[in-house]
C-alpha cells in the first residue's frame, strides 16, 4: 500500500520546480538589461522574444521555447550565450556575457528560473491610470447577466475563446467553502445543497458561508498574516525587535471592518494593537540600509496597498520599472522620526529625504508636521476616493484568490498591464461604491458564472489572457484544517494571542497556531518577508518532507483508529472518506479497486493506507 501512495506522491511532484538562491534583482536582472535590453525588453521584441517577464520569457521567440527549467544544458538561451558562431550568438554585437555572467544565467535557469514577484523588466509603454474608471457595460447573453459575465463574454467572444462548463453543484460547494471558509463542506452541507431546487441557491451559499463571521476570519487571516508579514512567533517577536498585530487584525476581520479605515489603521495607528506593521522588523546588529524600519515602511506601505514593488528603488533607481530612489526614500521620510540621509547601494549621499507622497496629483504630505500628523495625512491620501490604485490593488489580491491567477499577474506588478481593464475597473468602482467592504466583493466575484465555471489548464494560460478559472493549490492551512477535519485530531486551543469568541462547536483551525514542520513544507511561509503570492506548487524535497513527516503520519494513524471505531464496513470506509475529503463518492471503478486493497477487519493499518492514497491525489490537494 505505501508504494501506491509514494506513486501518488511522485505524480504530484513531477511536474514540481526547486527554489534556487540565485539573488535575482542584484545578479540576474543587471544581466540581462545590460547584454539583451536593447533587443529583447520594453518594446522591443526581436525574433518575437521578450524578457519582459518569466512568462513571456518562457513563452519562447518565432523559433520556439529557449528555455527547458532546470536543464541549462539543454536551453537554447545557454546555446547562443556560449556559442562563437556569429550567426546565432548573442548578443550579436558588443560586449559578449564574461564566464561569471554566463555561469550566474546557467545556475538561475536549473534552479527553475525564479522570478521575484512583482517585477516587470519591461512595460511594453503601458502606463496605468491613477484615477478610478468606470467601463461601459455590455448587453448580456443567454442569460449571462452578471456584470463580470457580460464583460468577460465580450472579452471571449472577440478573442474566439470558449466558454469552460459550469462546475456541477457538489464541486461548486467545495470550491466556494475552501474560498470562502478554508474548510471543507460537511456532506450534511453537499446534501441540502444538492437537493435544493431554488435557482439562487449558490449565491445564497456564499451568503451562508459569509456570514459565519469566525470562520471567515480564521481563513482569511492567512493571506493577511502574509500581506501584513504578522505571525506567532519568529525574527524579532523574542527580542521586541517586532510588534504583532494578531489581536487587532483578528477582530478587524471578525467584525469586517472596511477596507479603507482598515488601511488607515495600520498606516497611522492611534493605539499599540495596529502599529506593529508599519514598524517593521528592526534587525539585529548592522544592517543594509535598504533594510531601515524606515525603508522596510516604504516598501510594506507600496508593496501591500499599490502593489508596487520598492525594493529595487530602496538601493538605487530601479533599473525593473520608473521609481527612483528619492520616490522609496520620500516615502521613507514620512515614517522617520529624525532626518533620514539618503544611501545609494549603501553609501551615504550627504543629502536628506524630504517627507513626499508618490503621487502627487491627489494631494501632499506636510513635510513640517509631526511623524503622527504626516502618517495621518498618507492613509488619506492612500485611501483618497481618487486613488484607483489602491482599490485596484486590492481586488486584484481578492480575484487572484479566488480564480487563480491575477487580473494584473503578478500582483504586485500593478504598473503592468491587466488582461482586461474594464474587469479590473469594475470591481475597483464597485468596491468603493459598495463602503469598500471586503465580503461584498468576494459575494459579487463568486455570484458570477464566470467563477462558477470549472477550471482551465494553468499551462494553457498566460498572464495576458483569460480562459476561465484556474486550479489553486490548497494552502498549508487549508490542508492541515482537511487532515484535522478528517481525523478529528485538531488541537485544544489555539495561540495565546487569540481570543475567540465562545462556541463550544468550533474547532481550532490551523491558521491561529504556531507554524509546524508540516506547514512549511506545504508552503506556509516564516513572514520575515511579505507574501502576496504563495507558491503554485511544492518542491520534490518538501513533498517528500511531507509523506515521511511525523506529524502528518501521527494524525493520519490517530484518525485512522478513530475510524476504524466509528465505521462499519469497508464500503462504508471509503464512500466516508470520498465524501469528506473529495466532496463526491468514488466511482464504481475506483470502489471495485480499494475494496481489493483493504481488508476486512478495518484495521487501523489498512484505514491509514487508504487515508494516504486520497491525501495525495492531485483531486484532494487543488482547489478546482
Amino acid at each position: 500500500m505505501r508504494f501506491i501512495y509514494l506513486q501518488c506522491l511522485f505524480f504530484l511532484v513531477a511536474s514540481y520546480r526547486s527554489s534556487g538562491e540565485t539573488d535575482f534583482v542584484h545578479r540576474v536582472v543587471p544581466i540581462l538589461h545590460k547584454h539583451c535590453g536593447k533587443c529583447h525588453i520594453g518594446e522591443a521584441k526581436k525574433g518575437g522574444l521578450s524578457l519582459n517577464t518569466r512568462e513571456s520569457i518562457l513563452n519562447g521567440s518565432k523559433a520556439g521555447e529557449i528555455v527547458t527549467l532546470g536543464r541549462p544544458e539543454e536551453s537554447r538561451l545557454m546555446d547562443v550565450i556560449l556559442s562563437h558562431d556569429e550567426d546565432i550568438m548573442m548578443p550579436p554585437e558588443g560586449k559578449r556575457l564574461s564566464s561569471q555572467e554566463a555561469a550566474i544565467i546557467s545556475e538561475w535557469i536549473k534552479e527553475g528560473m525564479k522570478w521575484e514577484p512583482g517585477i516587470a523588466l519591461g512595460t511594453e509603454s503601458y502606463t496605468p491610470a491613477l484615477k478610478p474608471r468606470r467601463p461601459p457595460i455590455p448587453p448580456g447573453r443567454d442569460g449571462r447577466d452578471h456584470p463580470l459575465d457580460r464583460i468577460i463574454d465580450e472579452y471571449h467572444q472577440a478573442r474566439n475563446i470558449q466558454q469552460p462548463r459550469l462546475l456541477s453543484d457538489r464541486e461548486f460547494a467545495r470550491r466556494l467553502s475552501l474560498d470562502l471558509i478554508g474548510m471543507l463542506p460537511s456532506p450534511e452541507i453537499l446534501e441540502a445543497f444538492a437537493k435544493d431546487r431554488n435557482p439562487s441557491k449558490r449565491s445564497e451559499l456564499a451568503e451562508r458561508f459569509l456570514s459565519d463571521n469566525m470562520g471567515y476570519a480564521e481563513h482569511w487571516i492567512s493571506f493577511w498574516n502574509d500581506l501584513l508579514r504578522n505571525d506567532y512567533q519568529g525574527t524579532g517577536y523574542i527580542d521586541g525587535g517586532r510588534t504583532p498585530i494578531t489581536e487587532w487584525l483578528y477582530n478587524a476581520l471578525l467584525e469586517n471592518k472596511p477596507y479603507n479605515q482598515f488601511a488607515k489603521e495600520l498606516i497611522a495607528p492611534t493605539t499599540r494593537q495596529s502599529e506593529g506593521f508599519i514598524r517593521g522588523i528592526k534587525w539585529r546588529g548592522r544592517v543594509n540600509a535598504s533594510q531601515t524600519t524606515e525603508i522596510q515602511f516604504a516598501q510594506s506601505i507600496s508593496q501591500t496597498f499599490l502593489g508596487l514593488n520598492m525594493k529595487c528603488a530602496s538601493c538605487h533607481d530601479s533599473f525593473v520599472d520608473n521609481w527612483k530612489l528619492d520616490d522609496a526614500y520620500g516615502l521613507a521620510a514620512i515614517y522617520a522620526e529624525t532626518p533620514l540621509e539618503i544611501a545609494r547601494c549603501d553609501k551615504p549621499t550627504d543629502r536628506i529625504a524630504t517627507p513626499r507622497w508618490i503621487y502627487p496629483e491627489l494631494g501632499e504630505v506636510d513635510a513640517t508636521a509631526s511623524r503622527q500628523e504626516r502618517l495621518k495625512q498618507l492613509s488619506g491620501l492612500m485611501t483618497h476616493p481618487e486613488n484607483g490604485r489602491f482599490t485596484r490593488t486590492i481586488v486584484n489580491r481578492l480575484w487572484e484568490r479566488l480564480l487563480g491567477r491575477g487580473i494584473v499577474h503578478p500582483v504586485d506588478s500593478m504598473d503592468s498591464e491587466p488582461w482586461s481593464e474594464d474587469v479590473l475597473d469594475y470591481l475597483a468602482t464597485r468596491f468603493a461604491d459598495d463602503g469598500y467592504d471586503l465580503k461584498k466583493s468576494l459575494l459579487f466575484i463568486v455570484s458570477s458564472r464566470t467563477y462558477q465555471s470549472a477550471s482551465v489548464p494553468r499551462d494553457k494560460v498566460t498572464h495576458r489572457e483569460f480562459r476561465g478559472p484556474i486550479a489553486k493549490r490548497m494552502t498549508a492551512e487549508q490542508f492541515v484544517d482537511a487532515v484535522w477535519t478528517l481525523t478529528g485530531t485538531a488541537p485544544d486551543s489555539p495561540h495565546r494571542s487569540i481570543v475567540r469568541p465562545r462556541d463550544p462547536g468550533r474547532k481550532v483551525r490551523a491558521s491561529l497556531v504556531e507554524s509546524d514542520p508540516l506547514m512549511r513544507a506545504l508552503g506556509r511561509p516564516n513572514r520575515e518577508q511579505i507574501v502576496s503570492m504563495r507558491p503554485d506548487n511544492i518542491t520534490t524535497l518538501e513533498a517528500i518532507d511531507m509523506a515521511n513527516g511525523e506529524i502528518l503520519a501521527g494524525l493520519l494513524s490517530k484518525g485512522a483508529i478513530k475510524l476504524s471505531s466509528e465505521l462499519q464496513s469497508e464500503n462504508e470506509v471509503i464512500e466516508s472518506i470520498y465524501l469528506r475529503a473529495l466532496s463526491r463518492m468514488p466511482s464504481d471503478i475506483e470502489l471495485e479497486t480499494l475494496l481489493g486493497l483493504i481488508d476486512k477487519n478495518l484495521s487501523p493499518h489498512t484505514i491509514e493506507d487508504l487515508l494516504w492514497i486520497v491525501l495525495l491525489l492531485p483531486e484532494f490537494q487543488f482547489v478546482r
